[in-house]
C-alpha cells in the first residue's frame, strides 16, 4: 500500500505567531579583539573610541558595554578616522579614495550607528591642477577644523582642498595648490623639485585658522586660512613623515624617514626659517628606521613628553614593533609582537588651559589594544575591561558553564586578582569610559572557557556585551617542554640600549604543539576541572584559594589494551615532571592521566559526585577514577582497516620526500607517453594486442619499485573509532514529545570549518562562535533571552539639523547585525528631552528592544526562516503538561538543584 504524504497549504497564522513568540535569531554582539584593524580614532569629550578594519567595519568603544557597529558598503579598507568631538560623527577614509560620514541616529529612544553621507573626490585632472594626472588625486590625510565644520584635504599631488562637513561638499575657490605655496618659498629651496604628497596637517589649539602643512620634501608651512596666505615657512630637507603643533604654538615637531625628529620655533621674528633649533636621532648614530608619528606633550609637574612609535636602528632592531616614551632623562622603549597601526593619548585638549598633562597611552597593535598609565611612576600598563586578544594564543576549544554559584565566582575572580595584582600607586583606571550602560545586571553568572595552544585556559566573563577576562590557568609548568620559551620573554637588563620593555600579551609562540588543549569540562558545584590536550595528557583539577606546593599524581591508561598489529607512529607523550611542584592560587592539578598511544583527547566528561572522568581519543575511551587513582575500564573502538589513526597529527609529513619523488615520476611518464602516442586506428589495435600479450604473459613484465595503489576510502576507514562524545547519564529518563525540525536559520556558511567547530551553545538559546582568529559572534536563538548593547551618550541632537540620508537600512551598516545604542537626547538648551524623562534617571526603553526580532525588520532579511515545522498548540501544551505536572516539574527541578548544591564548595 503507497502511503502520501500532503503538505498543507499556505501558513498557520496561529502558528506563525507561537513561533514568533518562541524563536527569534540574531546576532547579538561581537566580543573579542578586531580582526585585522587598520585605524583608530579618539574623541576626548565623549571618551569614545572607534577602529576601523581592512573589512570595512566601524566599531565604536565607551565604558564597559558601551559599544556598536557599522560596516561600509563596499569592502575597502579604512585607513583614516576622525571624530567630531563631542558630536557622536565620525568621518572615514577609505583606500578606494571615499570619504564616509557616520552618526549615531536617534528613533524613539533607539540609536545606531549609521552612514550619513559619502563623497568620492571627482577624477577629473582639475581636482588637482590642470596639468596633473587623475591618479595624483588621492588623499592622503584629513584634518577636521572649525568645530567640524570643516574639513582639510591633503592629497598626493600637494594640493590642499576644503570640505563642508556638513554636506560633503567642496568649497569653491579655497583650493590651495603647491605653486601658490612654492610663490612664498626662498628661490634656492625650489630647485626646480616639487613638493611632493601632503604627509601631515595639524591646527593651532587657540587659532583655528592656522593650519600647519608638512610637505614628503621636508617643507612645513603655516597656512593661514582667514587672510588666504602664508605666515611662516620651515625649510626643511628630510623626508617628512608626521608633525605635532605644541599647545602654546610656539614649537613645531617632525619626524623624518631616517629616523630623526626636528624641533622647530615659530617665534623667529621671520617669515622663514631655514634650520631647526634641535635636530636628533634618538637610537643613532646608525642608519634607523622612520618615525611614522610623533606626539609632544607638556606637563604642569615640568617638562614634556615625547612619543613616537618605529625610529629603531635599521641592521640590528629593524625588525621590531616599538613605541618610545622619554621625558627628561627616562627613555622607555615599548616592545610590542605585532605590528603598530596607531596611538593617542589621553589628555587636557580644552584650548583655555595650557597644560596637556596626559593621562594614559593607547596602543593600537594588529593583535591587541595595550593602554599605559602615565601618571603612575614606571607607566604600567592598564587592564583592559573589554577588547582583551582572544587569540593570544590560538583558540583550540571552548566550552561555556552557565549559572555559575557566586560563591565559585568570587573564588575565580579572586585568583585572577592575585595573578595581576594592581599596583597601590596607580592613579588611572581605563580612560575610553564615555556613555553609560543601562543593561540590567545580569541575574545569573556566564563564563566562557577557552583552550588554547600554548596549554593555557582563560575564563571570560560572558554575562554580558563586555567579554571581561577573569582569569587564566596555564597546564605548562607540570611538563618538561622542549623548548622554554618563557626565558625569551624576560625584560631586558637596565645596562641594555635600546632600553626594551616587554608589553602585551599577544604571543603566537608555543613552548610545545603537544601542550594545546582540546577539551575542558568544569563541574560549578565541586570547583573541579578536567583539561585535555593534544599529546593524550587529561588533568583533573581542583580550585584552591592560596599556594601550594605538592607533588601530582600520574596513572595510564592504555586504550589498545595490548591489541596487536597496531604501532602508533605520532608524536611522543609529554613527560612531568617530578617531585613536588609550587603551584599559585587557583585550579591546581591533582592528577595526570595519560591516554596511550598519546593521541589527542577528542571527548571528555566529568562526574563530581562519583569523582569519575571519562575521555575518548581516536583509539578509543576510558574511565578512570581520579580519588582513588586507578583505571575503571578502557575499551578500543579502532576498526582493523583504520590505519590512519595510528599515524597522527604530523606523521604524513615524513613522506613528503617519497610522495614528490612518485610524482615526478608519473609526470615524466606521462610526457614520454604522450609524445610516443598516435591517433590513429591501426596505433591503438596495437596498444589493445600489447595489453592482451601483458596479461598472457605476466612474468615477463617489469615490476615498478612500490607503488600505492590510490582507491576512494571507506565509510570504515578513516579515523572510524574516534570518540566524538561522552555524557553521564542518568538512568531514570522520561518520554518527551517528538522531535520535528520548526525552524531553520542561516547562521555559519558551511565552507567555515572554523566557525562551526568552535560553535558552542548555552542552556539559555545563546551561542558563540569564532568569525575570524580573534573574534567570538555571539547569537540568540530565543526570543526573550539576548544580551546586546544597550547605553546612553550625552550627544546634544539639535546641533545639526535633520536632512535626507543617503541610506535606511541597517543591516548594511551593521556588521554583526541588531546592536542598538539608547542614547541621552538633550533638548537645545543641553537639558534632557522632556518626551525622554518621565521622571526616571533612565530612558524609558522603547518597545522594539523587548522584542529582538520581529518577522519584518531589517535584520529579520539578514536570516532564512525556514517554517515547515508542525508546531502546534497542542505540541506546546503536550510538551509543558497541564499546570499541575508543570508545577510539579518546577519543583523536581528545585529539588534536584538543592541536591546538586548540597556537594560541598571546598
Amino acid at each position: 500500500m503507497m502511503k502520501f504524504r500532503f503538505r498543507r497549504q499556505g501558513a498557520d497564522p496561529q502558528r506563525e505567531k507561537l513561533k514568533q513568540e518562541l524563536f527569534a535569531f540574531s546576532k547579538t554582539v561581537e566580543h573579542g579583539f578586531p580582526n585585522q584593524p587598520s585605524a583608530l580614532a579618539f574623541d576626548p569629550e565623549l571618551r569614545i573610541m572607534a577602529i576601523g578594519t581592512r573589512s570595512g567595519a566601524v566599531k565604536i568603544y565607551g565604558a564597559p558595554g558601551v559599544e556598536f557597529t557599522g560596516l561600509h558598503r563596499d569592502t575597502a579598507t579604512v585607513t583614516q578616522m576622525h571624530f567630531l568631538h563631542g558630536r557622536g560623527r565620525l568621518l572615514t577614509l577609505l583606500d578606494d579614495n571615499s570619504l564616509h560620514l557616520w552618526e549615531i541616529i536617534h528613533h524613539n529612544g533607539c540609536a545606531h550607528l549609521e552612514e550619513a553621507l559619502s563623497f568620492q573626490p571627482p577624477s577629473r585632472p582639475s581636482f588637482d591642477s590642470a596639468s596633473t594626472p587623475a591618479s595624483l588625486t588621492r588623499i592622503t590625510v584629513v584634518l577636521l577644523v572649525a568645530d567640524g565644520d570643516t574639513a582639510v584635504l591633503g592629497t598626493e599631488g600637494g594640493s590642499v582642498f576644503f570640505l563642508d562637513v556638513t554636506t560633503l561638499t567642496l568649497f569653491e575657490g579655497q583650493a590651495l595648490h603647491p605653486d601658490e605655496v612654492l610663490r612664498s618659498v626662498p628661490e634656492d629651496f625650489r630647485c626646480g623639485k616639487a613638493l611632493g604628497p601632503v604627509e601631515s596637517l595639524q591646527r593651532h589649539l587657540q587659532d583655528p585658522n592656522k593650519i600647519l602643512i608638512g610637505y614628503s620634501r621636508g617643507l612645513l608651512v603655516i597656512w593661514n586660512e582667514a587672510t588666504r596666505c602664508v605666515d611662516h615657512v620651515f625649510l626643511g630637507n628630510q623626508q617628512l613623515e608626521s608633525l605635532c603643533w605644541g599647545r602654546g604654538g610656539g614649537t613645531i615637531i617632525s619626524s623624518h624617514s631616517d629616523g630623526s625628529y626636528a624641533i622647530w620655533s615659530t617665534d623667529t621674528g621671520s617669515s622663514s626659517t631655514p634650520q631647526p633649533t634641535l635636530l636628533t636621532t634618538p637610537y643613532g648614530p646608525f642608519p634607523c628606521k622612520a618615525i611614522n608619528k610623533i606626539l609632544w606633550l607638556n606637563c604642569e609637574s615640568g617638562g614634556h613628553f615625547i612619543i613616537f612609535s618605529g625610529g629603531m636602528p635599521r641592521a640590528s632592531y629593524g625588525d621590531r614593533h616599538c613605541v618610545s616614551v622619554m621625558r627628561a632623562e627616562t627613555l622607555v622603549t615599548l616592545d610590542f609582537t605585532s605590528r603598530v597601526i596607531d596611538f593617542f593619548t589621553v589628555h587636557n585638549t580644552r584650548p583655555e588651559h595650557e597644560f596637556d598633562n596626559p593621562q594614559a597611552l593607547a596602543v593600537l597593535l594588529e593583535e591587541e589594544l595595550v593602554v599605559l598609565d602615565l601618571q603612575t611612576p614606571g607607566w604600567p600598563t592598564v587592564p583592559a575591561p573589554y577588547l582583551a586578544p582572544l587569540h593570544s594564543s590560538a583558540i583550540t576549544c571552548s566550552a561555556h558553564v552557565a549559572n555559575v554559584p557566586s560563591k565559585l565566582w568570587a573564588r575565580i575572580v579572586s585568583a585572577g586578582e592575585q595573578q595581576s595584582p594592581q599596583p597601590a600607586s596607580s592613579a588611572s583606571s581605563w580612560p575610553i569610559t564615555g556613555g553609560r550602560n543601562l543593561a540590567v545586571e545580569p541575574s545569573q553568572r556566564g563564563l566562557l572557557l577557552t583552550g588554547h595552544e600554548d596549554g593555557t585556559v582563560r575564563f571570560w566573563d560572558a554575562s554580558g556585551v563586555a567579554l571581561r577576562p577573569l582569569y587564566k590557568l596555564s597546564t605548562a609548568g607540570l611538563f618538561q617542554t622542549d623548548c622554554e620559551h618563557a626565558d625569551s620573554l624576560t625584560q631586558a637588563a637596565e645596562d641594555d640600549w635600546p632600553p626594551f620593555r616587554k608589553v602585551g600579551c599577544f604571543d603566537p609562540y608555543s613552548d610545545d604543539p603537544r601542550l594545546g588543549v582540546q577539551k575542558v569540562a568544569l563541574c560549578k558545584y565541586t570547583a573541579q576541572m578536567v583539561v585535555a590536550g593534544t599529546a593524550g595528557q587529561v588533568l583533573v583539577l581542583e580550585l584552591s584559594d592560596v599556594p601550594t606546593e605538592q607533588a601530582v599524581s600520574v596513572s595510564s591508561v592504555d586504550l589498545l589494551q595490548d591489541r596487536e598489529g597496531f604501532t602508533w607512529k605520532g608524536h611522543e607523550r609529554l613527560s612531568p615532571r617530578t617531585g613536588p611542584l609550587p603551584w599559585p592560587a587557583g585550579f591546581q592539578p591533582q592528577v595526570l592521566v595519560q591516554c596511550l598511544p598519546p593521541a589527542a583527547v577528542t571527548a571528555v566528561t566529568l562526574h563530581a559526585e562519583w569523582s569519575l572522568v571519562a575521555f575518548g581519543t581516536s583509539h578509543g575511551f576510558g574511565l578512570f577514577d581520579y580519588q582513588r587513582k586507578s583505571p575503571v575500564l578502557a575499551r578500543c573502538t579502532l576498526h582493523p582497516n583504520d590505519s590512519l589513526a595510528m599515524e597522527g597529527p604530523l606523521s604524513r609529513v615524513k613522506s613528503l620526500k617519497k610522495s614528490l619523488r612518485q610524482s615526478f615520476r608519473r609526470i615524466r611518464k606521462s610526457r614520454v607517453s604522450g609524445k610516443k602516442r598516435a591517433v590513429t586506428a591501426s596505433s591503438k589495435l596495437q596498444e589493445a594486442n600489447a595489453q592482451l600479450a601483458e596479461q598472457a604473459c605476466p612474468h615477463d613484465v617489469e615490476m615498478t619499485p612500490v607503488q600505492r595503489r590510490i582507491e576512494p576510502r571507506s565509510a570504515d576507514d578513516s579515523l572510524s573509532g574516534v570518540v566524538r562524545c561522552l555524557y553521564f547519564a542518568d538512568t531514570f529518563l522520561r518520554d518527551v514529545p517528538g522531535l520535528r525540525p520548526q525552524v531553520h536559520y542561516s547562521c555559519i556558511r558551511k565552507e567555515d570549518i572554523s566557525g562551526i567547530a568552535s560553535c558552542v551553545f548555552t542552556r539559555h538559546g545563546q551561542g558563540f562562535y569564532l568569525i575570524s582568529p580573534s573574534e567570538f559572534e555571539r547569537f540568540s536563538l530565543s526570543a526573550r533571552n539576548v544580551t546586546e548593547p544597550l547605553c546612553d551618550l550625552n550627544i546634544s541632537w539639535s546641533h545639526y539639523a535633520r536632512r535626507p540620508r543617503l541610506q535606511e537600512s541597517p543591516k548594511l551598516s551593521q556588521a554583526n547585525g541588531t546592536p542598538s545604542i539608547i542614547l541621552d537626547p538633550r533638548s537645545s538648551d543641553g537639558q534632557p528631552d522632556p518626551a525622554y524623562s518621565k521622571g526616571a534617571d533612565t530612558p524609558e526603553l522603547p518597545e522594539a528592544t523587548l522584542s529582538p526580532m520581529s518577522i519584518d525588520s531589517a535584520t529579520s532579511g539578514d536570516t532564512t526562516l525556514d517554517t515547515t515545522g508542525d508546531l502546534t498548540v497542542e505540541d506546546v501544551k503536550d510538551f509543558l503538561g497541564s499546570s499541575e505536572e508543570s508545577e510539579k516539574n518546577l519543583r523536581n527541578l528545585a529539588e534536584d538543584e538543592a541536591r546538586a548544591c548540597t556537594i560541598l564548595i571546598k
